[in-house]
Parts: structure tokens; sequence; C-alpha cells
């Protein structure tokens, strides 16, 4: 039977996370990047937060990733494309963008390396790091062939996302070590 209340609960916090650390890419580093680099062609991040949000959710929920992102992955497209966000590329892409992690680690699962958190066992980071890496091929590779992207936009995508998943994860790290202190 489903929890309902978890339900609610995990997919108002993943979809937060992923609308802020979008707010974070678009609205503050994107910004940055453009009077850093005003001559690089793409239009993509080099510091895409989100995908570290995908991979972190991902590995906390499980396949209940796919349903705790969606709000905030529709949100996120609905918000940088308006009504484009309902053409088949972009729902497309929204499709990848929730499945494709939550697909490698139920994979890694699958041919016995379990990397989903267990209360009898510290989390393995560079584990969780490397699954990262792994979809952010497959997500660019993925989004560019739904968008019928040029290749340097698939550079792009996967520069942001391995770039985004480890400043996430050091941030993170380095915020429950200040904490930890702080106790």
């Amino acid at each position: 039977m489903i929890d309902v209340h978890r339900w609610a609960t995990e997919t108002f916090w993943a979809s937060l996370a992923y609308v802020v650390a979008s707010y974070l890419t678009f609205q503050v580093l994107m910004p940055l990047q453009n009077v850093f680099f005003p001559e690089y062609p793409s239009k993509a991040s080099l510091l895409f937060l989100p995908h570290g949000v995908r991979v972190l959710s991902a590995w906390l929920l499980g396949w209940r990733a796919i349903f705790a992102l969606l709000p905030g992955v529709f949100i996120v497209f609905a918000v940088l494309g308006g009504s484009d966000v309902f053409l088949p590329s972009r729902l497309l892409a929204i499709f990848i963008a929730v499945t494709t992690v939550p697909a490698v680690f139920y994979i890694c699962k699958w041919i016995g390396w379990d990397l989903f958190p267990r209360p009898d066992r510290k989390p393995c980071w560079s584990c969780v790091m490397g699954v990262g890496i792994i979809t952010s091929f497959l997500v660019s590779g993925l989004t560019n062939l739904a968008f019928g992207s040029a290749r340097v936009e698939y550079v792009a995508f996967l520069i942001g996302d391995i770039s985004g998943l480890f400043f996430l994860m050091l941030g993170l790290y380095y915020t429950f070590r200040l904490a930890d202190r702080r106790s």
C-alpha cells in the first residue's frame, strides 16, 4: 500500500531541491558563466546542479525518485520553455531526466552492485559519483538526441552534469560536516 504522506513529502522535497538547484544554475551560475566565457557557443550550463539532485534522489528513493522529481522537472522545463514544454522532444527529455538515473541504480543492483543506502553499511560516495558520471553520459546523449542538438551541446551537458554533481556532493559534505561540529 502506498503511504500518501510519505509520497507527498518525498515529492515536495525532491522537486523543491530540483527547482532550487535549477534556479541557482540558471539565475546565478549561468550569468557568471556568460561573463567569464562570453564566446562559449553552448547555452548549456557548465555547472548543472540539478543532475546532482537527480542522482542523490535516485540513490535515496530508488524508483520513487521518478515520481518525486517529475513535478520539479516539469516546472523547470515549463519555466524555461513555456508552452514548448508539451512538444514531444521536451516531454521525451523530461522522461529521460527522471528515469535514467534510477534505472542505472537498479541495473547496478541487478548485476550485484547494490548501492542503495542501508543502515548496516556506510555509503560508497565514490560509487554514487560513478553512477552519476555514467548517467551523465546517458542523459546527455539521450537528451541531445531528443533535442537534435549539436555535438558541442552534448559536451556541455556532460561537463555540466558531472561538475554539478561533484560540487553539489562537495557542498553537502561540508554542510553536514559543519552541522556535525555544531552538534
